[in-house]
């Protein structure tokens, strides 16, 4: 009788180790599944983010290819305002500059300043101080910061 009881002792003693190391086999894979959905959420929250911000960028620069083709009508007023001196061309021209202002356009600035080829077109040189904007021949726009239309310039050039 001894032995049985032993045996059962012993076994009693494996079993106790037996769910022990299960218990705990189970305590680390609940560990690592939460760790896994602690990822799998940080993951989409960023997603999220992501999609929200590419939708506000889309949404602020939906508006291009409109912009792009009313621009010329626009330069055809600025051209009106140089021949006849109407004060209503003047006044439509600023509300429309107010208007296209307050969706992020921007007109480049080329008054004055050296010729820069990421927002100008060099269309032609006369004599004059090197690579300086001598005329604006056509003006460029910016949209949100990011380059609608070049503006078309003549620039100068160092006489020989």
């Amino acid at each position: 009788m001894m032995d049985d009881k032993n045996i059962n002792r012993e076994q009693k003693r494996q079993d106790v180790s037996s769910k022990k190391k299960k218990g705990k086999d189970l305590e680390q894979r609940a560990r690592g599944l939460e760790e896994q959905l602690a990822r799998a959420v940080a993951d989409y929250r960023n997603l999220e983010k992501r999609l929200e911000d590419e939708k506000r960028e889309f949404v602020k620069f939906a508006n291009r290819e409109l912009l792009a083709r009313i621009l010329p009508s626009f330069d055809a007023l600025f051209l009106a305002e140089k021949h006849v001196s109407d004060e209503g061309i003047r006044v439509t021209i600023r509300h429309l500059q107010d208007a296209l202002r307050d969706v992020g356009v921007e007109r480049v600035q080329t008054e004055g300043l050296m010729f820069d080829p990421e927002k100008m077109e060099a269309v032609t040189t006369d004599e004059g101080e090197e690579n300086k904007v001598l005329e604006e021949l056509r003006p460029g726009y910016t949209l949100n910061g990011k380059l609608l239309r070049p503006a078309q310039v003549k620039v100068g050039k160092a006489h020989r």
